[in-house]
């Protein structure tokens, strides 16, 4: 690590003009929370292996932000050449580098890998000292990066109608729509779902995001697709000029925004589909869309400023609008993945059982005689997780995970987004909580399911903690609210049991999530995060349903469910807002012996036994006769 700095430290300094400060974030070009392995050069540069976080190198200091989820997990990845900056609690990177560095400072940017709105924010922060943003040639991180991987060509694919529900020209149609209402002549789409959802798309350049590294230009009457063309096969390329889609290489994006900016990008043979727009519109609408929070700065460049309009996207909204299909098609993925689920899990009761004499999943005793068996069988975090996998794996339309599984034990599980690694990760301990967050991607959905389990006996503030977690869960899932409703208006209702006691977390409450897309999906969300009342949640959304409570050193306990949010069928309708209301597709038992009953209103026992009994009925077919055994006696009616 030591070398690497030195060697971005001399690229600075040889620099024109040489350069105070180093700005290395977590983003690709396409501003992607999950990047590919080439791509992940925060990580190479700092060690810190979590999504989210950005890097700062300076002449003589190294400093890394990120959230509250990984605030544990950069302290133990550090070297002791880092500082750790933590966002909420720290200064922003913007205010820090305004304060720290001289007047007249240089820090280096590659304009591909910084927003619009993120350049502006910084470069009102650096008035001040008169410092300046340099965009650099070059990454030069790249530079230093001698063991870069190398560049994969993965094939495109087409996502059928079958799943997607709606046909490109469709989609097209409403965007052309959305352009002719905003005065706009054409827009750059440069987020990889919205490309890939836009044009029906799918691919694997990112690891468990089915997404093709591509951006999008549409105007009212083409439409381009930037992508590395061998890529695409023959096929592809046809189906994609049949929807009116020219198919350019990935480079060629630049030059062409250029010549969107004089209005010179024009398509070659493909086909126009109707457009829906006149000769006098088009002269009208000369404005050129980019969403400033997810369109990179280099693109940005290349457009007449005064000509552009800078709003979210419109295709954020409108992914995050399930059609029918894909709401159908998600409940279906739910399913299967909560079979998946359940097997794993009587799977994992009876080999806590027989290898570690643990009481298993229902009975509640301090592990009897450790180790029955030979050393040499063991369970690690790993190894039960690729067993999980494999449960999944065996189902209809599975495409993979939606994203590394977290399969963590004990004292792990306080880290929020722990990563187990086959060689440091640890053995399971049926004294100690497991905590497994997990999901799959399949050709009809994206799933993702979080539960917490013990094997031996729980302490009473165990069971208190999970019991706080889980009333916050139910409240939630079980609320209903007007239309206009925010998700950082909901984000308490999980928290406030966890606060009667003087505890809560350090993440998010929900997020959307895709349709075999992006497990994290915006633009809306549930959260204590400002962000979070920029959209208010709408019937259709779908969106996760996850509070949790961590204990350093100790244990972590989080629940998670997928939510649909629908129309409510309320008594009234005060001011003709219209309510809407949640509908759990989430099926898996949450533990009996983890529960405090004594916490626990009838009200929300009530919640816990139909949950049960809905998801005994739901998860029976696709289980065999043990496995609904062991499903029937983990969803028994619950009583006081």
């Amino acid at each position: 690590m030591g070398d690497t700095l030195a060697a971005l430290r001399a690229l600075m300094a040889s620099h024109s003009p040489p350069l105070d400060a180093l700005v290395v974030p977590s983003e690709d070009y396409h501003q992607s929370e999950y990047v590919s392995e080439r791509d992940k050069r925060r990580q190479f540069v700092s060690g810190f292996s979590g999504s989210a976080g950005l890097a700062l190198v300076t002449k003589n200091d190294a400093r890394l932000w990120t959230d509250g989820r990984y605030f544990l997990q950069a302290t133990h990845e550090l070297s002791d050449q880092w500082t750790l900056m933590r966002i909420g609690e720290d200064p922003s990177v913007d205010i820090w580098m305004a304060d720290n560095l001289p007047e007249n400072a240089a820090i280096g940017i590659d304009p591909w890998c910084i927003s619009i709105d993120t350049t502006h924010k910084w470069e009102n922060a650096f008035v001040r000292k008169q410092q300046k943003l340099v965009q650099t040639s070059t990454n030069l991180v790249d530079e230093v990066w001698k063991d870069r991987p190398s560049l994969e060509i993965n094939p495109v694919i087409i996502h059928s109608l079958e799943f997607a529900g709606c046909s490109v020209a469709d989609k097209l149609k409403d965007l052309r729509a959305k352009l002719i209402l905003e005065k706009s002549g054409a827009i750059i789409v440069t987020t990889l779902d919205e490309v890939a959802w836009l044009y029906n798309i799918r691919g694997s350049d990112v690891p468990y995001c089915p997404v093709v590294h591509a951006y999008a230009v549409v105007t009212s009457s083409a439409a381009f697709l930037y992508v590395d063309k061998r890529k695409v096969t023959s096929e592809v390329n046809r189906q994609l000029e049949e929807n009116g889609i020219e198919v350019r290489e990935y480079s060629a994006v630049s030059s062409d925004v250029s010549l969107l900016a004089s209005n010179q990008l024009k398509p070659g043979a493909t086909k126009i589909v109707g457009t829906g727009t006149n000769e006098v519109e088009e002269k009208n609408h000369d404005l050129v869309w980019a969403d400033p929070g997810t369109c990179c700065y280099a693109l940005y460049t290349k457009l007449n400023f005064d000509k552009v309009l800078l709003e979210q996207s419109p295709l954020a909204l409108a992914k995050a609008l399930k059609n029918p299909v894909e709401l159908e098609g998600l409940r279906k993925a739910q399913i299967r993945d909560g079979a998946a689920v359940v097997q794993y899990l009587v799977w994992l009761d009876k080999e806590m059982q027989g290898i570690y004499g643990a009481s298993g999943y229902f009975l509640e005793a301090k592990s009897g005689n450790k180790k029955k068996n030979s050393e040499t069988v063991k369970l690690t975090e790993v190894t039960v997780s690729d067993k999980l996998e494999g449960f999944r794996a065996s189902k209809e339309h599975f495409r993979g995970l939606s994203f590394p599984t977290i399969s963590s034990v004990g004292p792990n599980a306080a880290i929020i987004h722990y990563g187990p690694r086959a060689e440091t990760c640890a053995e399971l301990d049926p004294d100690h909580i497991y905590l497994f967050d997990s999901g799959a991607q399949y050709s009809d959905g994206t799933t993702d399911i979080t539960r917490t389990v013990h094997f031996g006996k729980p302490s009473a503030h165990e069971k208190a903690c999970y019991t706080a977690v889980l009333k916050g869960h139910i409240a939630l899932g079980n609320a209903r609210f007007p239309n206009g409703t925010n998700g950082q208006s909901l984000d308490i209702l999980a928290r406030v049991p966890l606060w009667k006691d003087g505890l809560d977390y350090r993440h998010g409450t929900g997020h959307g999530i895709g349709s075999f897309l992006n497990v994290h999906e915006g633009p809306h969300l549930i959260s204590f995060r400002p962000q979070a009342r920029n959209v208010p949640l709408q019937a259709s959304m779908t969106v996760t349903d996850e509070p949790g409570y961590y204990e350093d050193g100790s244990f972590g306990i989080r629940l998670e469910n997928v939510l649909i949010i629908n129309k409510a069928d309320t008594k009234f309708n005060f001011g003709d807002k219209g309510y809407l209301s949640f509908e759990h597709i989430t099926w898996a038992p949450y533990q009996r012996k983890l529960i405090d009953l004594s916490l626990v209103t009838p009200e929300e026992l009530n919640w816990l036994n139909s949950y049960h009994s809905k998801c005994k009925d739901i998860l029976a077919p696709y289980l065999d006769e043990s496995e609904k055994a062991w499903l029937s006696k983990a969803t028994e009616p619950i009583s006081v």
